[in-house]
């Protein structure tokens, strides 16, 4: 159940946080109207709340993990939403950041490097 929460929590932290600062560029950048900025920092400030659900205590861990989650997660939005085709070596660093990301939360624990 933790990985599965680990998983799901990632993934909604990506959708708030994404989302968000989809929309603000939106707002800004297309015209489209300062109410989708706010509704951006909504999703901006529930992302933060989102990544404090994880079980794991150590922020900087979290963090660094969902880099990796931000990176896919960014990419998959750009194809979803914005028509955006991705190279091979985008596909390839993704995935190494997925990699990257699942080493840091899922990895067995051992002591710290001193």
């Amino acid at each position: 159940m933790t990985t599965a929460r680990i998983i799901l929590l990632f993934a909604l932290a990506a959708v708030a946080e994404i989302g968000g600062a989809w929309l603000i560029w939106q707002a800004v950048r297309e015209n489209r109207g300062w109410w989708l900025a706010l509704l951006g920092i909504l999703a901006l400030g529930a992302y933060g709340f989102i990544a404090a659900l994880q079980p794991d205590a150590h922020f900087g861990r979290v963090l660094a993990a969902y880099g990796g989650v931000f990176v896919a997660g960014s990419l998959a939005w750009g194809i979803v939403v914005d028509g955006f085709r991705p190279t091979m070596w985008d596909y390839i660093g993704s995935a190494v950041a997925l990699v990257g990301a699942g080493i840091i939360m899922l990895a067995p624990s051992t002591p710290a490097v001193d």
